[in-house]
């Protein structure tokens, strides 16, 4: 049986979801991610969210910026329909939702300085030692945001934002920015535009844990 979060509803991405099988092979070279927006919005900054889930975060945050464009990347077929269907029923024309894996896709089709930040919400923590390879947030995979990052060079631009409830990875997440720390500035976690009073960062998994009282973690880190 497959896995279902629209409850009987037809989910339409039409104009907001790109699937996987419509990029052009990787051994092509790279392409424009601008590319999926309307041509007068292409100009505008670009914001990656790796991991959109059911896409909270990019409907408060494109609302609340309607002067940045987003896309979002989400791995589980089913969150990347709702939410690509989410976006396109509030008619969010600065929002566009990727499924693929985020990794294989930076690393291969994104060109330098694509975007003006990067946001990381609640990333599987894979708690189980033996998993530990398996997480987003590692040396190599900083450094090839470093690559994709534009620089520093205004307010805003060339950040990654994280943000974990799980006490372990974000230790792990001090360390491994620790071991890039050429090529990263850690700062102190500041809370998007869209948050609610209170919240971290808003998202569905933030308000669901914060119920249950778990901790929260965040922390930036500026490209040098």
């Amino acid at each position: 049986m497959g896995f279902s979060i629209s409850h009987g509803k037809s989910m339409d991405v039409t104009g907001w979801g790109i699937d996987q099988t419509q990029l052009p092979p990787f051994e092509a070279g790279r392409i424009n991610p601008r590319q999926w927006f309307a041509l007068e919005r292409q100009p505008l900054p670009l914001d990656l969210e790796i991991g959109s889930g059911k896409g909270t975060f990019l409907v408060q945050q494109a609302t609340a910026s309607p002067q940045v464009n987003f896309l979002g990347i989400e791995y589980a077929a089913a969150f990347w329909r709702y939410a690509a269907d989410r976006c396109r029923r509030h008619n969010l024309g600065n929002v566009r939702l990727l499924h693929t894996e985020a990794s294989f896709f930076i690393r291969n089709y994104v060109p330098d300085a694509a975007f003006r930040q990067v946001h990381i919400y609640f990333p599987d923590p894979w708690p189980k030692k033996r998993h530990h390879k398996r997480r987003l947030v590692q040396e190599p995979f900083l450094r090839e945001l470093h690559r994709v990052l534009e620089p520093a060079a205004q307010p805003g631009h060339g950040l990654i934002r994280l943000a974990t409830d799980h006490s372990d990875y974000y230790q792990w997440m001090l360390q491994h920015a620790a071991l890039a720390a050429d090529l990263f500035e850690p700062l102190p976690f500041e809370s998007p535009a869209s948050a609610g009073e209170g919240e971290l960062v808003g998202t569905n998994f933030e308000r669901k844990y914060r119920r249950e009282g778990r901790p929260f973690h965040g922390m930036i880190l500026r490209k040098r």
